[in-house]
């Protein structure tokens, strides 16, 4: 059979057309871990069907080879656990129960890969209805994902980018349509690019993001790394606290071809688990990270004691954890090499008590190097305008960037989008480390000090605009002469009137 030119687009629209299935029946912030996961299912399949035919042709009189060589595949996928399998019986009663076997069966037999991933995601689950709904549910969903346009075999998609970008497609179309709590795990992507700029990942770092959601900061880092240097040899780290989110990041690593990838399930304020061999917090080339706003109930009772010391500059107030994740990051950056960039909202900026002595503490010691105000609208589930900042254990100087890159942007509907040319303007203005009039500014330490280490942007970026002057006389004269021109016509009109016997 020719196998038919697979194109992104057509990809994209087929897996968004599979989501009917769920549409008026399940909440997309539910439904979306189905549709992924499914996508993941098929992707395995698909490939190891294609490597499947392949050895056959090559080794046809020699079944048992053949099995040897599917041992060694980047995956080991059971016969009955298969998509195909589970296509074929789709009209059979159990659906449900037939998939989350088969996903078990993926986990069993990928231990070292795919340990705990499928465990928070239940096809069987009440969620989808009753038994019945359920299982007609399911069945159209495995129809769906049947459809020649989602045959996702590599013979015919010819590179893992297709499929990684449709699942990224998916995440982001959830993000921006489902709803404040399902847009939490997703970093707008021009966002995730500008950070990946500003920290210019080498090959060789190792990048850590500490709140990882889907994983797509992570991912823009490794992109970089591969677009500049054409190589895969950097490490990626993650930790993200909800179960089902986590499993989300783990099969996008994967279908990104970012095997070399640790992502731990946990909470990174009560228990860190990226920790070296001594059980110490692991050091990081890279940290980024887009945490939840203002986070309450994070731990703060726990905090004064914590064991790695990552409150030693002051313990964050209870009821918001914006300052207890900057903190974090901090601890985790590399001595020499580490640099850091953290999405906060702007209380972060000027809020005082305990976090304004945090924040002093951090410039005080030369950390903070750059703040970037963003415009708002940009992110899911919340309109608040937010910012960027950059921390470096080895900085250039001892002052601060300003950057006010509030007013750069496209209006979208519902979203606002940062342009290419928006991020090229933000990252040449940070290389370039000097005055903009009305956008940016380079602060001293004893600027910052005599603003009370407030960092409120308009302190330092000044982008009042002069109002135009008002000539009254010229307005006077213009009223007079529209006056007069009025009169005029009023007098033609009555004139007119008279002819045709209105008077």
């Amino acid at each position: 059979m020719t196998a038919t030119p697979i194109q992104q687009d057509a990809i994209n629209a087929a897996v968004w057309n599979a989501c009917d299935t769920f549409r008026g029946t399940v909440d997309p912030s539910i439904y979306k871990d189905y549709v992924l996961t499914m996508l993941f299912l098929k992707y395995i399949s698909d490939v190891w069907q294609d490597h499947y035919d392949r050895y056959k042709k090559e080794h046809g009189n020699h079944p048992e080879l053949i099995e040897e060589l599917l041992k060694n595949e980047r995956f080991v996928l059971p016969r009955s656990a298969n998509f195909y399998a589970l296509h074929e019986a789709r009209h059979q009663p159990g659906n449900g129960e037939r998939i989350d076997k088969a996903l078990h069966a993926i986990e069993e037999a990928n231990l070292s890969k795919l340990r705990d991933v499928f465990q928070d995601i239940s096809f069987n689950s009440t969620k989808l209805g009753d038994e019945a709904q359920k299982n007609d549910i399911l069945r159209h969903l495995l129809e769906d994902f049947a459809k020649p346009e989602l045959n996702l075999r590599e013979s015919r998609v010819g590179n893992l980018d297709v499929i990684g970008n449709a699942y990224e497609f998916l995440i982001k179309n959830f993000a921006s349509t489902s709803g404040k709590k399902a847009g939490e795990f997703y970093t707008p992507p021009e966002v995730s690019q500008l950070m990946a700029l500003l920290m210019e990942p080498q090959k060789g770092d190792d990048i850590c993001d500490p709140t990882c959601g889907s994983g797509s900061l992570l991912m823009k880092c490794g992109q970089l790394i591969r677009a500049n240097a054409g190589s895969r040899q950097y490490a990626l780290y993650g930790q993200e606290a909800i179960g089902s989110t986590w499993a989300l990041a783990k099969m996008n690593m994967f279908l990104h071809a970012e095997d070399n990838h640790r992502i731990e399930w946990g909470d990174t304020l009560r228990n860190p688990k990226l920790l070296d061999s001594q059980g110490n917090l692991k050091h990081f080339d890279i940290v980024v990270a887009n945490p939840p706003f203002s986070l309450e109930k994070w731990g703060f009772e726990a905090a004064s004691d914590d064991p790695h010391k990552r409150f030693r500059r002051g313990v964050p107030p209870r009821t918001k954890a914006d300052y207890a994740f900057i903190l974090h990051m901090v601890e985790t950056m590399k001595p020499g090499t580490g640099r850091m960039a953290v999405v906060v909202p702007h209380g972060v900026l000027f809020r005082g008590a305990a976090e304004g002595k945090i924040r002093q503490k951090l410039i005080e010691e030369n950390l903070l190097d750059v703040v970037i105000g963003l415009p708002e609208k940009l992110f899911y589930g919340t309109g608040i305008p937010a910012a960027v900042l950059v921390l470096r254990k080895k900085k250039a100087d001892d002052k601060v960037l300003f950057i006010d890159a509030s007013r750069a942007y496209q209006d979208g509907k519902n979203q606002n989008l940062l342009r290419a040319s928006d991020l090229d303007t933000v990252v040449a203005t940070v290389r370039a480390r000097q005055n903009v009039a009305k956008y940016a500014h380079l602060a001293t330490i004893a600027e910052i000090a005599e603003n009370d280490f407030n960092l409120n942007i308009p302190r330092y970026v000044d982008t009042f605009e002069e109002a135009e002057t008002i000539d009254l006389m010229a307005v006077r004269e213009e009223r007079l002469r529209l006056k007069a021109e009025l009169a005029g016509l009023e007098e033609k009109m009555a004139g007119y009137l008279k002819e045709l016997g209105y008077e």
